[in-house]
């Protein structure tokens, strides 16, 4: 039976850019998504396509019952996950001044709470296997450096840094892993409306990079060679910081 990897928010972007590599790399894949439903099952049929097992879990990140429900339940019938990959989340840009508690709240409980939403239920799991184990969250270069008109989405994803070195601490004696990656400028449907060419001007490779560039990292931290890192925080941004 091949390892077990969940990521969160593989319907699309970097997200199922993740869940194919790791796929191609031999891992079964259970693939998630909050809607997109359609999104989500063409993801799993093409890793089935590969060879491997793949299943498609709906939830919310945000609502933490019915993530906890979901979660149990799907550990419950087939065991606990080798990996995590906490990549889902949204953002909802604004100037401060003018940023409206919904969007303040959704992007905070969506990628913030979402980290202790997925996790929690799965890590007594994944100690009680006693065997080594991966997770690895998705930040960001605005939660390093802070980014302007994402005051709540620089707050969130520093959060998710703090958050994945404290619980690196915690789980090292374990051989459990914990990681963060921190893309840049990636070409998604997230930059739609960003200033490409006024952020290009700060990137000393002068290109925006590839969901796949942040995928071939994660491959590597899920692997067995990279036993021995944890709790680092790790940029893919083409020289931006």
């Amino acid at each position: 039976m091949n390892p077990s990897v969940l990521v969160t928010g593989s319907n699309r972007g970097i997200g199922k850019a993740i869940a194919l590599k790791l796929a191609r790399e031999g891992y079964d894949v259970i693939v998630h998504c909050a809607k997109a439903r359609d999104q989500a099952n063409e993801v799993s049929n093409a890793i089935v396509s590969m060879g491997r097992q793949s299943r498609v879990l709906q939830f919310d990140l945000a609502d933490r019952e019915q993530t906890l429900e979901v979660l149990s339940r799907d550990i419950e019938q087939y065991g606990i996950y080798y990996g995590v990959v906490c990549n889902a989340g949204i953002a909802r840009d604004n100037a401060f001044p003018a940023m409206s508690p919904v969007d303040w709240d959704s992007v905070i409980h969506t990628n913030l709470d979402g980290f202790y939403n997925v996790l929690n239920p799965l890590i007594m799991p994944m100690v009680r296997a006693k065997k080594p184990a991966r997770i690895i969250t998705l930040a960001s270069v605005s939660g390093i450096i802070g980014n302007r008109g994402q005051v709540n989405y620089s707050a969130s994803k520093a959060g998710i840094i703090g958050a994945t070195k404290a619980l690196a601490l915690e789980l090292a004696s374990r051989a459990i892993t914990v990681n963060c990656i921190a893309p840049g400028l990636i070409e998604t449907e997230m930059i739609k409306d960003a200033p490409i060419e006024e952020i290009l001007k700060m990137i000393p490779m002068r290109r925006v990079g590839t969901a796949d560039e942040v995928a071939a990292l994660a491959s590597f931290l899920m692997s067995k060679d990279a036993a021995y890192i944890t709790r680092q925080v790790i940029s893919v941004n083409g020289g931006l910081i």
